[in-house]
């Protein structure tokens, strides 16, 4: 059980850093290709913290994910949604 947990936190942190390296894929693509986002997976930490009786709070855990506050995340990677991605957001979460 112990490997298992170690195997699953090493992919959860690969994921990460995948996604860190990524920056250029914005959250809406995300949304459009796989039905969560970067904020998702943070509100997901928040919520296992959580159960397990950890203090954390939504900035914390999308800190956690985005390798910097969100704030500073939101002004240096993210760009408006065009009007395709939100034409394929919307088709998708009819």
């Amino acid at each position: 059980m112990q490997k298992q947990q170690e195997i699953e936190a090493a992919t959860f942190q690969r994921l990460l850093k995948h996604l860190d390296d990524h920056k250029d894929v914005q959250n809406i693509d995300l949304m459009i290709l796989a039905d969560f986002c970067r904020n998702c997976l943070a509100k997901w930490m928040l919520a296992e913290a959580k159960t397990r009786g950890v203090e954390m709070d939504y900035d914390t855990a999308r800190e956690k994910i985005y390798g910097m506050p969100y704030s500073e995340w939101k002004d240096k990677y993210q760009t408006a949604a065009t009007p395709e991605q939100l034409a394929a957001f919307e088709l998708k979460h009819k």
